[in-house]
């Protein structure tokens, strides 16, 4: 018989009829404030340093010294001819050299300029783009496949033709930009917006957001995760297209980006020099990611209690 006194152990039924004890309730009891507590205390712990070291730092410097010890045993064992296959330290004196001669950095910021720029520019189109193919079953059904089908074709693929639009100037370079980061940012949102619930939608509408108030209360925000991830992708079409874009539309007049670089040397056959354009090309997109797109999508995440699931 259960007790009724209020200073006793209370002991509960449960469905089956079935009596829980207190030791049970306690556990469950645990239990859910672990799981209510688990986005609080992912934020508030802090990773240890040598944790951070051993899994964030530690693998990609392993990684680089692998490559790196590859690279200069073929060196030592003449698998190319050394004009073919230049030593590491070769293409660090490439880069030393132009750091001295004042020149690394304007190479970069030539193509990173442009790459933002246009990167900006796409996102200005691509977003209202994608919204209304997103909303309208009759645009979808008119425009969805070509974007697909754009965000497939190769960008160095537009570049003849809008040579032939624009002549050698920086028009001929942000066409292609554009055309190769727009349809990814659009299809991004327009498979951020398909993953919303329903549910979302109907709230918003008995809540009287309709129209743009819909949009910037409703949908941008729900279809965020979507939405970053076609912008990464814009991002990674719009610098592969900007590299092809420069490798071929080579004038004094645009200056040198990375993509020209590369080709002056290609041009003078210098593998040192080439290789250091392919390495500061890399490099780019590196930090762009690292100091641009991930502290926004932890931000994200840990704005949605996802933080612990995407460690």
């Amino acid at each position: 018989m259960a007790s009724t006194d209020p200073h006793t152990s209370t002991v509960s039924v449960n469905g089956s009829g079935g009596a829980i004890g207190p030791d049970e309730n306690e556990r469950n009891a645990s239990d859910l404030a672990g799981l209510d507590a688990l986005e609080v205390h992912g934020e508030s712990e802090r990773v240890p340093v040598g944790r951070i070291l051993t899994t964030k730092v530690l693998p990609p410097i392993v990684a680089i010294a692998l490559v790196l010890t590859v690279w200069q045993l073929a060196y030592w064992a003449e698998v190319k001819p050394e004009y073919v296959l230049p030593a590491p330290l070769d293409v660090w004196d490439t880069i030393h050299e132009m750091w001295l001669e004042g020149t690394l950095l304007e190479y970069v910021w030539t193509s990173v300029s442009r790459g933002i720029l246009g990167f900006l520019i796409a996102i200005c189109i691509g977003t209202p783009l994608g919204l209304i193919v997103a909303r309208v079953k009759l645009v979808r059904a008119a425009i969805g496949p070509i974007l697909t089908g754009l965000q497939s074709l190769p960008s160095i693929a537009w570049v003849p033709a809008a040579i032939l639009w624009f002549g050698l100037t920086n028009g001929t370079i942000y066409a292609v930009v554009l055309l190769g980061a727009v349809p990814s940012i659009a299809n991004g949102i327009v498979a951020g917006v398909d993953q919303i619930p329903p549910l979302y939608l109907r709230a918003g509408r008995v809540l009287g957001a309709r129209g743009l108030t819909s949009v910037r209360h409703v949908l941008l925000p729900a279809a965020l995760p979507g939405y970053l991830a076609g912008l990464k992708q814009g991002w990674a079409f719009s610098w592969r297209s900007l590299m092809a874009a420069e490798l071929i539309v080579s004038s004094p007049a645009l200056g040198t980006g990375l993509g020209q670089l590369m080709e002056n040397y290609r041009t003078m056959q210098n593998m040192s020099g080439v290789i250091t354009a392919i390495f500061l090309i890399l490099l780019v997109g590196v930090a762009v990611d690292l100091l641009f797109f991930s502290p926004l999508e932890r931000r994200i995440l840990r704005s949605r209690g996802l933080l612990a699931r995407a460690a």
